[in-house]
């Protein structure tokens, strides 16, 4: 699962998506609006992104609704900062 998310992640089209998310729960039209790729395109990151756990879509009445699962890029980061021994901000004077 982790190099599905590293996957996702190497992308900045993803990772725009994705801080789009953090922001509100959106619809594929609503997250469109903030490229220019066509819909196939947007469509694949779609699924790629949630291939890796990073987003969830739900469908509500004629739209999905996208949001960001924060839990699986928590843990994806934590990975990376563990990988390579790097401590979060304040975790220097817990010990």
């Amino acid at each position: 699962m982790a190099s599905k998310v590293y996957k996702a992640l190497s992308d900045p089209t993803r990772r725009r998506i994705l801080q789009l998310l953090r922001k509100k729960n959106m619809n594929a039209g609503e997250i469109a609006e903030h490229f220019n790729s066509t819909k196939p395109t947007l469509s694949r990151h779609f699924s790629v992104l949630q291939e890796a756990d990073l987003i969830q879509g739900t469908r509500e009445g004629n739209f999905i609704i996208y949001r960001l699962n924060v839990s699986v890029l928590e843990e994806a980061m934590w990975g990376m900062m563990q990988m390579f021994e790097i401590e979060p901000r304040g975790m220097k004077d817990e010990k």
